[in-house]
C-alpha cells in the first residue's frame, strides 16, 4: 500500500481529495488542510511516496522538500508566469489560453522539473470558477498519473518571464479599460479568498461580482459600502 499526503485549502480541492482516496481505495492518503499540521515529524511517521500541493499558498519548509518528492501545481506554462497571483496576471495581459504545470518543490519559486503538463481555458468563468476547473483536472487526470506509474520530471525550457504578487489594493478597477479588460478585472478577483474588484465613488466603494459580457456590455452585480 502508497502512502501520500495531500496538502491544500480551498474547499472544492478538499472535495476532490475525499473522491480522489474513494477512487483509489488500496492507497493510503493524509488530507492536510492546515499549514501547522504541515510538519517534517508528521511526514518521518506517514513516509510518503508524494506529497501534493494542489493550491498552496505557503513556504514549503526545506526539510520537507529535500527529503520528500513534493508536487506542486501551477497555473502557466513554465517557466513562463513564475511567481504569485498567476491566474491574476495571465488575465490582465490578456492571456486566455494557459497550461497548468506539476512540478517538484525546489528551493527557487516555481523554478523545478516538470512532470507534466495540462492545457486549460481561462477565457471564461470568475476566479473560482476557473479554479474549481483547474481542481478537477489535478484530481481527475494529473494526480492519477503519478498514483499509477513513476513520472520522470524534466527541466525547465525557454524563456524565464516572472510575476509578482498581487496586493489588496490592486483591486481597484483602473480607467482606461476596455469592456472585455473590466470584464476580465471583475472575474479574475470573484473566488474565495480573493479582495473583490472595486471602484470608489464619493462615499462609497463599490464591489462588482458575478460579471458577465453580452454584447459588448458588462453585467455585474454591485455592493456599495461606505468608506
Amino acid at each position: 500500500m502508497a502512502q501520500y499526503v495531500i496538502a491544500t485549502t480551498k474547499s472544492w480541492n478538499i472535495q476532490n481529495s475525499e473522491r480522489l482516496m474513494a477512487r483509489f481505495p488500496e492507497d493510503s492518503f493524509c488530507l492536510i488542510t492546515d499549514k501547522e499540521k504541515l510538519t517534517y515529524e508528521l511526514l518521518v511517521k506517514l513516509k510518503p511516496r508524494y506529497v501534493f500541493f494542489p493550491h498552496w499558498s505557503w513556504i514549503i519548509p526545506a526539510e520537507i522538500y529535500e527529503n520528500y518528492e513534493c508536487i506542486v501545481f501551477h497555473m502557466t506554462d513554465l517557466p513562463f508566469g513564475r511567481g504569485g497571483s498567476p491566474l491574476q496576471n495571465l488575465l490582465v495581459r490578456g492571456i486566455y489560453e494557459t497550461k497548468v504545470s506539476a512540478i517538484r518543490v525546489e528551493a527557487g519559486l516555481d523554478t523545478g522539473p516538470v512532470y507534466l503538463k495540462a492545457p486549460m481555458d481561462i477565457s471564461e468563468g470568475s476566479a473560482d470558477d476557473i479554479l474549481r476547473m483547474i481542481s478537477d483536472m489535478i484530481f481527475e487526470e494529473m494526480i492519477p498519473q503519478f498514483l499509477k506509474g513513476e513520472l520522470v520530471p524534466y527541466p525547465q525550457e525557454g524563456e524565464v518571464v516572472s510575476f509578482k504578487r498581487r496586493t489588496p489594493n490592486q483591486s481597484e478597477i483602473p480607467g482606461g479599460l476596455t469592456q472585455r479588460q473590466l470584464y476580465d478585472y471583475i472575474r479574475m478577483l470573484d473566488g474565495e479568498g480573493y479582495p473583490a474588484a472595486y471602484r470608489d465613488c464619493g462615499d462609497f466603494r463599490i464591489h462588482f461580482r458575478n460579471a458577465q459580457w453580452k454584447e459588448d456590455t458588462v453585467i455585474a452585480e454591485a455592493e456599495f459600502k461606505e468608506i
